[in-house]
């Protein structure tokens, strides 16, 4: 059997970009419900909304919305308009689908531990499925992947590291139980990008 990688792949159409973007962000906005649920954070922009949404009378889609406003520069300077409008259809898009959630799906009973592991589960796949189809949520994503193409480094592992910290500025928002579960869900979330997103083994042409 070949293991030849051909020479050209075929992009993915605007459908699949839509249905990968609205998809992704659905899966995304269930975890981020998880977390919002039992009062656990991640990190990055979303990890900030969660502060302003606990602290504050702001929703976790308003503020995430607002936060990732300055960073859409950045993404047009060095990715192009077209991951930048991707990416802005994508943060609105979890913006929304993140508040409207609740209204359909309910927990009368949701174990912190288990909203952490398969919240950040969810989260992880939802953004394999933006990464693919050259889409982020902005903020520090973008940065991730500027030196993972730049300089080679793990979009996951710097994530990581990233996210593990701003979890534990926290500290005077939530309480430190759910700060130490908080960075479980934090791995869980990086380690589904880490281990499946890797440079040049993806067949489909972003």
């Amino acid at each position: 059997m070949s293991t030849e990688i051909p020479a050209t792949v075929k992009k993915h159409t605007r459908l699949e970009d839509i249905q990968a973007i609205i998809l992704g962000t659905m899966i995304i906005a269930l975890g981020v419900n998880f977390f919002t649920h039992t009062g656990l954070l991640t990190g990055g922009s979303a990890g900030l909304a969660f502060l302003i949404q606990y602290s504050t009378p702001f929703t976790f889609g308003q503020a995430f919305f607002v936060i990732n406003l300055p960073f859409y520069l950045l993404a047009i300077l060095h990715f192009g308009w077209e991951y930048t409008l991707k990416t802005f259809i994508s943060v609105f898009c979890l913006s929304v689908f993140a508040d409207l959630t609740p209204v359909f799906v309910t927990f009368d009973t949701l174990n912190p531990i288990y909203a952490s592991i398969f919240g950040g589960f969810l989260m992880g796949v939802g953004f394999l499925m933006l990464f693919r189809h050259n889409a982020s949520l902005g903020g520090l994503n973008i940065l991730a992947r500027y030196l993972a193409e730049k300089y080679g480094i793990s979009m996951g592992k710097f994530q990581m590291v990233v996210d593990c910290g701003i979890v534990l500025l926290s500290i005077f928002v939530v309480d430190f139980y759910l700060i130490a579960i908080s960075i479980v869900g934090a791995v869980a979330l990086n380690m589904i990008i880490a281990v499946n997103h890797k440079p040049g083994r993806y067949m489909g042409n972003i």
